[in-house]
């Protein structure tokens, strides 16, 4: 997959990592970058065509596959964070979770498969998360639903192989955006994620792991669980 002369669309690109995907495709030679948001009027990007896109809205997504046919590469970056746990937080946010993060790309996926497989195959970006592997309390609506992601990308991978199309699941820790602004940790630079996961696309990677972190949560799947829920956080 090359990124000079793709077609690219970019959801969430309003703000934090999505605004620097839509960015670094410009530099990086993307011929066309349709630069999506629920209010587009906030994208402030030169040299993108922007689009109103809700990946919460079926007639909304289908809107933006037919206002963009040509597409070669989709970023699935839009989410949000409701920091809400399961058993006593409020079942809408948890929904409006899933809607965002999984049925959200879920209907994206489904929205652009046919014009990527005929316009060549090209590749899928999901921006999936290190709390697709393990939980935290005050979060697991956000973990519930990377964690469906993830699988969710895992299986459109093996149905869109026939036709060409690169799935590729980007994992992090925590970036320096305003999603993570109450966070106190460690933050990676959000134009370095962007930068860790555009190579990992042009080098035919299906899995991209930004930061030492989301290596050692994955690292950790292998092992008794006890040891990283007593020490791993």
């Amino acid at each position: 997959m090359q990124i000079i002369g793709s077609i690219a669309l970019v959801t969430g690109a309003n703000r934090g990592i999505g605004r620097h995907f839509a960015q670094q495709l410009v530099e990086r030679g993307a011929a066309k970058v349709y630069a999506t948001a629920r209010n587009p009027e906030q994208i402030d990007i030169p040299g993108v065509e922007k689009l109103q896109l809700d990946v919460t809205d079926p007639r909304s997504v289908a809107a933006a596959a037919a206002a963009a046919p040509d597409v070669t590469l989709l970023v699935n970056n839009a989410g949000i964070t409701t920091s809400t746990n399961l058993v006593t937080g409020d079942l809408s946010k948890v929904r409006a979770e899933l809607d965002t993060h999984f049925w959200g790309t879920l209907s994206m996926v489904r929205a652009f498969a046919p014009a990527l497989g005929a316009n060549g195959g090209g590749a899928i970006l999901n921006v999936l998360s290190a709390l697709s592997w393990f939980s935290h309390d005050g979060a697991n609506a956000y973990g519930v639903a990377k964690a469906a992601e993830w699988s969710l990308t895992n299986g459109i991978r093996l149905e869109l192989a026939g036709q060409g199309t690169l799935v590729t699941g980007l994992h992090l820790g925590a970036a320096d955006t305003d999603m993570m602004a109450g966070y106190d940790g460690d933050k990676m630079d959000p134009a370095d994620v962007v930068r860790v996961a555009l190579d990992g696309v042009e080098a035919d990677r299906i899995e991209v792991l930004a930061d030492e972190w989301s290596r050692h949560v994955k690292a950790s799947l292998a092992n008794d669980p006890s040891a990283f829920y007593t020490t791993g956080r």
